[in-house]
């Protein structure tokens, strides 16, 4: 007996290009003019919805991701264009222009904010690419009909998006989004110092002189981290600890930027003691969501939907942070959605099945 094979009607991937104004002259250099995908369901194209708008949703990718990779083949599984066709066709979803912006940067990405250290990647978002996405494609063009989601990094710019920019968003969903940074990022800033000691220049490699008891740490680059950044440039396999130490210096690029500092951005850790900085670990603290839920929760309270999900094994640790943030939501009586799940902080897209219907029937 034949094996009854259910036919998928696919949606298609475009790409389109925009020239930013706003990412001219950012302070790393990087393009300004980007290519990126974005998936429109098969109704749309369809003779029958030629005058039809469809809900919006932007997925921002993880941190050493880009929208161009979200929409790439994988292998033993679906990709995500396989995944929106599916859920589509068995109505958890309802058809959706899917938008996959180019947020990359040359420390690896970002975290969806505007830096002086990296550029103004929310500008970007939500004064360039969704009038721009509005004006190209047939969308319902209202916050209440647009959603941001994202993974880590990306579920971190979802989170803030919905609590800085809630004018532009009806709904937000974040997996393993950053969150607690005390708990989260302060644990791998040892090994960030040690991976740098080997860029340390060569006129203060004796170790033993290199800190001075009573001297107060400015947070600044003594050359280790500006040589490092450039090593990390012309690596075509970084190491996982080359990875680490690229991340977490760019989170001090978003979280500290100071265009008076080598590399224009601050070090909340002493490079030679370790010993922390108070003053410059308080500019991270003002970007940790646990910490501006106090300040923002109105804005969220605006939002017709908050989904938040976390594995209970995240490699990371970031489901203590994703709990703690779900605590002070409550605390706060600001609506939402959290789930925790068996798995980790690696191969999730799965758990678009449960964020994209959520978001899907609060967009509608």
């Amino acid at each position: 007996m034949l094996r009854k094979i259910t036919k998928i009607k696919k949606g298609s991937v475009i790409f389109l290009e925009y020239d930013s104004n706003i990412l001219k002259k950012n302070p790393l250099g990087d393009p300004y003019s980007r290519s990126f995908p974005v998936y429109l369901p098969w109704q749309y194209d369809s003779a029958r919805n030629k005058s039809k708008r469809f809900p919006v949703l932007f997925d921002l990718a993880g941190f050493t991701g880009s929208g161009l990779g979200r929409v790439n083949w994988k292998n033993f599984e679906e990709s995500i264009p396989e995944r929106l066709d599916r859920l589509i066709h068995q109505r958890k979803l309802s058809p959706s222009i899917i938008v996959f912006p180019d947020c990359f940067t040359s420390l690896g990405g970002n975290q969806y904010i505007n830096s002086g250290a990296i550029g103004r990647y929310a500008d970007y978002l939500t004064l360039e690419l969704i009038p721009f996405i509005d004006r190209e494609l047939r969308s319902l063009a209202s916050r209440e009909h647009r959603g941001c989601l994202g993974k880590s990094s990306g579920g971190y710019g979802a989170l803030i998006h919905g609590m800085k920019y809630t004018k532009f968003w009806g709904a937000i969903a974040s997996h393993s989004g950053d969150a607690y940074f005390d708990f989260v990022y302060r644990t791998e800033w040892p090994a960030v110092l040690t991976h740098l000691q080997q860029f340390i220049p060569e006129s203060r490699r004796n170790l033993s002189t290199l800190h001075k008891p009573g001297e107060k740490s400015l947070g600044e680059d003594d050359g280790r981290v500006g040589k490092f950044l450039e090593y990390a440039k012309n690596q075509t396999s970084p190491s996982a600890q080359d990875v680490t130490t690229l991340m977490i210096l760019a989170m001090a690029a978003s979280y500290d930027p100071d265009a008076k500092a080598p590399n224009n951005f601050r070090l909340p850790f002493d490079l030679d003691s370790g010993e922390l900085i108070a003053d410059r670990w308080k500019q991270w603290l003002q970007h940790d969501p646990i910490n501006l839920v106090k300040k923002h929760h109105a804005n969220l309270n605006k939002l017709k939907g908050i989904f938040i999900d976390c594995g209970s094994r995240d490699q990371y640790h970031i489901h203590f942070g994703s709990r703690k943030l779900s605590a002070e939501l409550t605390k706060k009586n600001v609506q939402h959605l959290y789930q925790e799940f068996d798995g980790t902080h690696s191969g999730i897209d799965y758990r678009l099945d449960v964020s994209l219907p959520f978001l899907s029937k609060r967009l509608v």
